[in-house]
């Protein structure tokens, strides 16, 4: 306790966001915690896009997870990628952020509640081993290994490979997206054991369409799964 008080004098805690000083380590202050798009509420129970209403204890679904199939069962997001939760998002993917992902994984963790299992195996989605040499590291796996610690379950960092290398998802359609990612993420080739009969929560910065998300889960309940959810740090959606 000593040492982390000194440290605290030497180096108080800031605000993620503005850097401002704050009252408690890994948070946000005041004005930026107010205009930070926290996801509550009603949600879709898929994907966990936002919805109008409140819950009424019925499972709820978003038009495109009605529309379109998916082939993970619950999924939950903690901001809309968009203001200060954008923001935060790409310092974490693109500014060397560390700091982020371990407060973003509270955050994460406090939107997971309803979905969350005792038995659940954790693993982020993955990154071609080419941008991983160029950006040195996964977010997703930065922000999968901290929600893992903070929520007790077993955590696997090399889960799954991408063994193609896909062009950049950025602006384009769902339609391209999806082909994009056809059959480009597998099992890794000593994990494959590791994920038959089990719950896989997989963990990825940003969903947008779903895509990737949907490569990672047809390549978990191709080595048996026993059931895939899905959570994002940032949900690209319309709000409610």
């Amino acid at each position: 306790m000593k040492l982390q008080t000194a440290l605290r004098l030497v180096y108080p805690p800031r605000c993620l966001c503005c850097g401002d000083m704050v009252d408690s380590e890994f948070g946000l202050c005041g004005p930026c915690w107010r205009d930070t798009p926290f996801i509550g509420g009603l949600t879709c129970d898929v994907c966990g896009t936002p919805l109008p209403g409140e819950s009424d204890g019925e499972v709820e679904l978003c038009d495109d997870c009605m529309a379109l199939p998916r082939p993970w069962q619950r999924g939950r997001a903690a901001l809309m990628y968009d203001g200060n939760g954008r923001k935060l998002t790409l310092a974490l993917k693109h500014g060397d952020r560390h700091d982020i992902a371990h407060p973003a994984a509270r955050w994460m963790l406090n939107a997971a509640g309803p979905i969350l299992a005792a038995d659940m195996l954790v693993a982020p989605v993955p990154l071609h081993w080419t941008r991983m040499i160029k950006r040195r590291f996964n977010q997703a796996a930065l922000l999968a290994h901290a929600f893992a610690r903070l929520a007790g379950l077993e955590y696997c960092p090399d889960l799954l490979v991408r063994h193609r290398r896909t062009t950049t998802l950025k602006g384009q359609g769902l339609e391209q997206r999806f082909a994009a990612l056809q059959e480009s993420i597998m099992p890794h080739p000593r994990r494959s054991g590791s994920i038959a009969g089990r719950h896989v929560l997989l963990i990825d910065d940003v969903m947008t369409t779903g895509a990737t998300f949907s490569a990672c889960g047809d390549a978990c309940l191709a080595a048996n799964a026993s059931e895939v959810s899905v959570l994002a740090l940032a949900r690209v959606a319309k709000g409610p």
